[in-house]
């Protein structure tokens, strides 16, 4: 099979949302990549039943790291070319200072995975679409570049493709021209796999990263977020976002 028909293969998964059940994948002896649900067999496809979505406690993110950054650069193949005002950045990090009491936080920003979300709204072509289970993506193909989506994010979370690219992901098709952001890492997702950021967090033991189903009242996430107050970033505009924050 030619690289091209694997390439599409994973286009066709990755737009209808289809998945494979997986117990677990090794990525080293000993060492299994993390599972957040059971999924769906790969002729069915995903549902409203579920919700995907994600907590940051704050508390417990340390100020000088960036795994989660590293890990979704790495994941996605996100090459920089040294300049952060254009460089691609699904995630990156967030400095808040209490100004009264010099207070100062660190925070991972993403997109927010908006039950409602402006971008989709604004897109003239449809590239820009939210999955039944609340997943916000960019098909690539038919991305027209004209960025109404970057001006419509209130998380400033999406960016525009300057540079040709090489060596792509087969799972996460990327594109010069085009606009792209976080996209939960829906191809482990759909593998029943966390999402590559979560994994490395829990990984060196920071645990400030909590992913799950937001709809299933006996996930983690969900025990999470009963138990504990969070916030959504800018709820006033009332766009019920999937990633919620602990700590600020």
């Amino acid at each position: 099979m030619n690289e091209e028909s694997n390439i599409d293969i994973y286009r066709r998964r990755f737009l209808s949302g289809t998945a494979t059940a997986a117990a677990g994948l090794a990525i080293a002896p000993g060492v299994m990549l993390t599972e957040v649900a059971q999924a769906k067999p790969a002729d069915q496809a995903v549902t409203s039943d579920v919700r995907w979505g994600m907590l940051i406690d704050t508390n417990k993110c340390n100020n000088g790291c960036d795994d989660c950054v590293t890990a979704c650069n790495e994941e996605h193949n996100l090459e920089g070319f040294g300049r952060p005002a254009t460089d691609a950045q699904w995630i990156r990090k967030v400095t808040l200072k209490d100004k009264q009491t010099g207070n100062v936080q660190t925070l991972p920003m993403l997109c927010q995975h908006c039950e409602h979300p402006p971008c989709v709204d604004v897109c003239p072509t449809g590239a820009s679409f939210k999955r039944e289970d609340g997943i916000v993506l960019v098909d690539s193909h038919i991305c027209i570049g004209c960025r109404y989506c970057m001006m419509a994010c209130p998380y400033k979370a999406r960016s525009f493709v300057h540079e040709k690219l090489q060596d792509q992901m087969p799972y996460s098709p990327r594109g010069k021209g085009t606009v792209e952001s976080c996209t939960f890492c829906v191809h482990r997702v759909d593998e029943g796999i966390t999402p590559a950021c979560v994994e490395a967090c829990t990984a060196e033991n920071h645990n400030a990263m909590t992913f799950g189903d937001m709809n299933d009242p006996d996930s983690e996430l969900s025990q999470q977020l009963k138990q504990h107050s969070s916030r959504q970033v800018r709820a006033d505009l009332e766009l019920n976002t999937g990633v919620r924050y602990r700590g600020i």
